[in-house]
């Protein structure tokens, strides 16, 4: 198998508080060096990942909100995956004063303590749209939109295939894109589901995890494909 791209999580992967040090930015660096492609799947809206990460160019595709937006710094600007969230729906969501709502291009989200009421306000509305925990907050979204479907259409752009992306993550809405990875993989603080469903996890934690994975990836390509298929976080000793 080979390997021609990284498909990262932001926070809780990437980045630890918002921060990506720079241990990790320069092991990105070097994969980028190495002529692979750089993607990041994340469910933070665009402007607010400008605010807290300069080295957005780095990327060669970013999806945001979940799997609603691409965008491609550099080159075609920004595309809608998804459409915008109905302003009835949002009404309802403020009228029952729930706090706080972040609105994005298509996502919706809130603290996950919010979810039975945002579960409410869809069912009598008749929306279909989904909900989607990450950790501590909770997205909603239109059906068939996550960080699944918005690799595929980064990967598109790419003319990459699923296949040769090692995808990494940590959190619930991270397993819909890394089960389509070629070679998928979690850091040490992930969630022990999204542990479970991925070929290794990394003996590190956030970014100095991702950091590890691509050198591995770099000195011993092959010897990290091997664990293609092995769901359930293969032991990282044969690498």
């Amino acid at each position: 198998m080979l390997i021609s791209a990284l498909a990262s999580d932001y926070d809780g992967t990437l980045a630890s508080e918002g921060v990506v040090v720079d241990a990790t930015l320069a092991a990105l660096k070097r994969l980028k060096a190495s002529g692979r492609k750089l993607l990041l799947v994340t469910g933070r809206e665009l402007p607010d990942l400008h605010r807290v990460f300069g080295d957005i160019p780095l990327f060669d595709a970013i999806v945001a909100e979940n799997g609603a937006v691409l965008y491609r710094p550099g080159r075609d600007g920004l595309r809608d995956l998804a459409p915008a969230p109905p302003p009835r729906f949002i009404a309802a969501l403020q009228a029952r004063r729930v706090e706080p709502l972040a609105v994005g291009r298509s996502i919706v989200a809130t603290a996950d303590e919010n979810a039975s009421i945002v579960g409410e306000v869809l069912e009598a509305l008749g929306l279909d749209w989904r909900l989607i925990l990450n950790k501590d907050s909770v997205m909603c979204l239109p059906p068939g939109v996550d960080k699944r479907s918005g690799l595929m259409a980064a990967l598109d752009t790419l003319g990459l295939a699923p296949e040769q992306v090692l995808g990494v993550g940590d959190a619930e809405n991270d397993t819909a894109f890394l089960t389509a990875c070629g070679l998928s993989a979690a850091v040490a603080n992930a969630l022990p589901d999204v542990k479970a469903c991925v070929d290794v996890v990394a003996p590190e934690e956030a970014g100095a995890g991702v950091a590890w994975l691509i050198d591995r990836l770099l000195e011993q390509p092959d010897r990290l494909a091997e664990l293609a298929g092995r769901r359930g976080g293969a032991s990282v000793s044969p690498v």
